[in-house]
């Protein structure tokens, strides 16, 4: 007999297989980066939000991705850490759902942000004497509040969706906890999910690519256009740092979905008893 999703299963998250020389100076290497991921975004919260010259559109917007990092900092480094000196992979079905729940708002609430960010820059650059009609304090809080609205939401959803479903294995194939290695959990027929999986890749991605796109072409036809050297130079500069972020994470986003989707999955099936 299956248990259901809402029931509180141990799971076990996949080994890290590390030696005990090595178990705690990467428990040591795990505390201290997660602290200097906290701190770091700590320090820039607080910077734009104690110094008036910064409260602007583009920094307003700005303050979201510290608190984006983190929560996904939050969602894999504790477990990480404390697994690495206990040498305990075990965690509860509700808690793995959890941490997912933060993975994902993480993932989702970059790339969101980053888009209102590039659509900031579009007016700035684009439309500079329409910049302060458009982005005013009333547009930045709709923006914000979209931006963690349809993320959150969509994540939920998902997230929601398994709670039909049966768990029949205990073994997650990935070191974190995310959706795709939780419906890999289940035996039952998970095409709703996938589905709609696929849809809030849409979303997240489709989306925002495509208004990424348009924009920074605008951007480039716009400093290609002017004959003011001044201004394209800060333009770039302006655009530059944004648009390796944005790439950034799109790369470090492919190479974990390829490794969700290529892992080496064979584990037996176990039934669970009510």
């Amino acid at each position: 007999m299956y248990t259901n999703a809402s029931s509180a299963v141990l799971l076990t998250l996949e080994t890290l297989g590390l030696p005990n020389r090595y178990i705690y100076p990467a428990f040591l290497f795990g505390t201290l980066t997660y602290l200097f991921i906290m701190i770091c975004n700590m320090l820039v919260l607080t910077t734009i939000a104690c110094r008036a010259n910064l409260h602007k559109p583009m920094f307003i917007l700005l303050f979201n991705l510290p608190i984006s990092d983190m929560l996904g900092a939050t969602a894999l480094f504790p477990q990480l850490v404390y697994s690495i000196v206990t040498q305990n992979r075990r965690i509860s079905f509700p808690a793995c759902v959890i941490k997912a729940l933060l993975a994902h708002i993480y993932g989702g609430g970059n790339v969101l942000t980053l888009t209102a960010m590039a659509y900031d820059r579009y007016i700035a650059i684009c439309c500079p004497l329409k910049y302060n009609v458009i982005m005013t304090p009333h547009t930045l809080v709709k923006i914000i509040v979209s931006i963690w609205s349809i993320n959150i939401s969509l994540i939920v959803v998902q997230l929601s969706l398994l709670a039909r479903l049966k768990i029949c294995r205990t073994n997650v194939v990935d070191l974190y906890c995310n959706n795709p290695s939780i419906v890999k959990l289940t035996c039952d027929d998970t095409r709703v999910n996938n589905y709609y999986g696929l849809f809030t890749i849409f979303i997240c991605q489709a989306g925002p690519l495509s208004v990424i796109l348009y924009t920074y072409a605008q951007i480039l036809r716009t400093c290609v256009m002017t004959n003011q050297r001044d201004a394209r130079k800060k333009a770039i500069q302006t655009c530059g740092t944004h648009l390796v972020i944005y790439l950034v994470l799109e790369f470090s986003g492919c190479i974990a979905i390829v490794i969700t989707n290529n892992s080496k999955w064979n584990p037996p099936l176990i039934p669970l008893v009510n």
